[in-house]
């Protein structure tokens, strides 16, 4: 007889032979900023996340730099949208301005500016719009563009987001070429056309206004498909990948960490963490032991960096939990 619960029969002993961890520092959380002064506005679809104003933003990086984690991720919501999205590329635009200031405020911290157009357009697709067709190539210099300002600003990193092609290598020439050559691009390299970012879209009002982004975004039918689109970023120059969202999309992580020697970002999205935290609060689950599962599942899939709404509460209860080992 095989006794393979020999190795479980305590916490030490689990602890010992663990053989997937998360840590605090893997984690990255994103963060909404908003025009305006003194704001600070639940999403009512995600309860727990807010918008915050810039002169509010010291009341969630306090609890940031206090928990340990890796980064945070910056989303804008502007006052004015337009056909062209320029207030995601002004100088002083709010994504912009947010990063700023944090970089003055919390210069350890790793900051990842999202690159995209959808919050930022009138009709809400993440490019430029011809007779209700995106337009790719014509997109590619605002998404630069607004990639440099906010390097500029002040952030660590870019993540392109928008799906269309060849946006990190414009992205990559446009920095290099701005004396940005140290700055990593973080691509969304497999990001499915999902309905798990309902809630998402009501935190940066960036629904769609007509049609949806499946021209753009990924079918969730496909994996070769991004592996291919995945080759294609690193060529490009991406320094990490991203799958998104993460938990419907395991076995894509798991392929995607087993065939490249890149850094796997995962996004933990919107509506799921909406379902895990509508659930909680109405008492059916257990949020922590729920969270902490979904995140290992995550990280054993083969995820290095885990982007995610429950940062802040995860990083807490890691060290908890790791606490209680040790002790």
């Amino acid at each position: 007889m095989n006794r393979n619960r020999r190795l479980r029969q305590n916490s030490a002993i689990r602890s010992l032979v663990r053989e997937t961890t998360v840590l605090p520092s893997e984690l990255v959380y994103p963060i909404f900023v908003t025009e305006g002064r003194g704001i600070k506005e639940e999403v009512p679809s995600m309860p727990g996340v807010y918008q915050y104003s810039v002169d509010r933003l010291g009341e969630i990086m306090d609890k940031v730099v206090k928990s340990g984690i890796g980064g945070v991720m910056i989303f804008g919501v502007p006052a004015r949208k337009d056909a062209k999205g320029s207030e995601a590329y002004r100088w002083d635009g709010i994504a912009q301005k947010g990063i700023k200031y944090i970089k003055n405020n919390y210069p350890e911290i790793v900051i990842i500016a999202d690159i995209c157009l959808c919050a930022y357009t009138s009709h809400g697709h993440c490019g430029l719009v011809k007779d209700d067709k995106i337009l790719n190539d014509e997109t590619l210099p605002y998404l630069a563009e607004m990639a440099l300002t906010c390097v500029q600003a002040g952030a660590d990193m870019v993540a392109p987001s928008d799906m269309m092609d060849g946006r990190v290598e414009y992205i990559r020439k446009v920095l290099d070429n701005n004396n940005f050559k140290d700055t990593p691009i973080m691509s969304y390299s497999a990001k499915y056309a999902s309905a798990y970012y309902g809630p998402f879209r009501d935190a940066a009002h960036s629904a769609p206004k007509f049609g949806d982004r499946k021209t753009y975004q990924m079918d969730f039918a496909n994996v070769k498909e991004a592996i291919r689109e995945i080759s294609s970023d690193i060529v490009e120059g991406a320094d990490i990948v991203m799958v998104k969202p993460a938990l419907a999309y395991l076995d894509v992580i798991k392929e995607v960490s087993q065939r490249f020697d890149v850094p796997v970002a995962a996004y933990n999205v919107s509506g799921e963490y909406a379902m895990v935290k509508s659930a909680s609060l109405a008492g059916w689950i257990d949020e922590k032991k729920i969270v902490l599962e979904n995140l290992y599942a995550i990280k054993r899939a083969g995820a290095n960096i885990i982007i995610t709404y429950h940062a802040l509460d995860a990083a807490k209860w890691l060290e908890e939990s790791l606490k209680i080992q040790k002790d």
